[in-house]
Order: C-alpha cells, then structure tokens, then sequence
C-alpha cells in the first residue's frame, strides 16, 4: 500500500490562469517602476492593483486555491509557535557565542600543534 499522495494534473485553463496572474503580477511591478515620476501613491496604486488582479486571477485556479489555503495553514501554524522569552533567547545566544569561541581557541591549537609537528619535528624545518 502506497502512502504517497496522489496530485492530479491541471486543466490547461488552470495554467493559463497562473500564468495570467503572473503577468498581471508583473505588470503591477512593472507599473510602479515606470511611473517613477508620478506621486508615490499612485505608483503604490498601481503595484496593488496589479497584485490584486493577480490573486484574483489565481483564486479562480486549483492551483491558486491550494497555494492561498497553504499561506493561511502556514500562518495558523506559525501562530501555534512557543517563542522564547527574551531571558532565553539571550541565555541561548551566549551559549552559542561561548561555543564558538571554544571552538576557535580548539582548531586554533589543533593547527598549532600540527604545524609544529609537520614542519619542525618530522620536516625539520625552522622558521
């Protein structure tokens, strides 16, 4: 038995519509970068226009559908994240410093001694 989830292959309407709201996307974007001499708001108009034909476009797909349906689990489920407190969070940072420069002072020795190895016990080498 198969645990693999099955995908079902959209209908060339459906691409044709991601591919519209991703042109209306970039002409959105591409509205507000050419009208750079105009009033910020209206350059903002245009890139929100253009952004909400193109979720509007998108949400008449499949394919749009399940991805608006995927950002709004995401969000629910980034909700449901325990965040440190700013005591931890701290506590974990030093640790992590403190770490770090062990390690340094370690691959610092290690090289070190395998110089002194390499190039003056076995080689002979004096610097």
């Amino acid at each position: 038995m198969s645990n693999q989830s099955v995908q079902t292959v959209g209908t060339s309407g459906d691409k044709l519509k991601v591919v519209l709201a991703v042109v209306a996307a970039i002409a959105g974007v591409v509205g507000f970068f050419y009208l750079a001499g105009q009033p910020t708001l209206v350059r903002a108009a245009a890139l929100v226009v253009g952004l909400l034909i193109s979720v509007g476009i998108a949400y008449t797909s499949a394919t749009g559908r399940d991805f608006i349906n995927f950002a709004k689990e995401s969000v629910r489920e980034t909700k449901k994240v325990v965040w440190p407190t700013r005591k931890e969070a701290t506590q974990i940072t030093l640790i992590v410093f403190a770490f770090v420069v062990v390690m340094a002072l370690f691959l610092w020795g290690t090289d070190k001694l395998l110089e002194f190895l390499l190039y003056d016990v076995i080689l002979g080498w004096k610097k």
